[in-house]
């Protein structure tokens, strides 16, 4: 497979996405699942992704679709389309799935995937992560990544419109 293509495969509707996980699991591959709008992908997001990625096998990324971003964000975003955010975090090595939901939540995506461990950055008390109450269930892992200090998609929004 070209590298292009090999991108393109990693974004994925949610139906193909549970067979695709479905296979890993045969691997007994540990799932790590986590989301965001990943608006302008800065070096505080590209660790993050990288030390979630090392918390299991295969790291699975829920992708607030535009309608989503703009409900959570207000009007002026996002500022890249969904195809745009989604084919840059296909882009990276540590993502092996892109999944565009539509909800404000990636909460129907959480009880269909069933992550081994679900993960959140910044300071997000478990009690506050979306899902964390199936993953522990499930007998998976709730975790929260601090952030990388100095990285804000709204910092770079706001340097850029000055």
């Amino acid at each position: 497979m070209k590298h292009l293509e090999v991108l393109q495969s990693k974004i994925m509707e949610p139906e193909r996405a549970l067979k695709q996980i479905a296979a890993w699991r045969i691997n007994v591959d540990r799932i790590v699942f986590t989301n965001g709008c990943f608006d302008l992908l800065h070096p505080g997001h590209v660790k993050y992704l990288a030390e979630a990625r090392d918390l299991g096998h295969r790291l699975v990324v829920g992708l607030n679709s535009d309608a989503s971003v703009k409900r959570l964000k207000g009007a002026d975003r996002p500022v890249q389309d969904e195809n745009a955010r989604a084919f840059v975090l296909a882009g990276l090595s540590t993502v092996d799935a892109v999944i565009i939901f539509d909800e404000d939540t990636p909460l129907n995506l959480i009880k269909a995937i069933q992550p081994d461990v679900l993960v959140k950055g910044g300071d997000w008390p478990e009690d506050q992560i979306v899902g964390a109450d199936i993953v522990k269930a499930g007998g998976g892992q709730v975790l929260s990544l601090p952030f990388s200090e100095g990285f804000s998609t709204s910092a770079l929004i706001e340097k850029i419109r000055n």
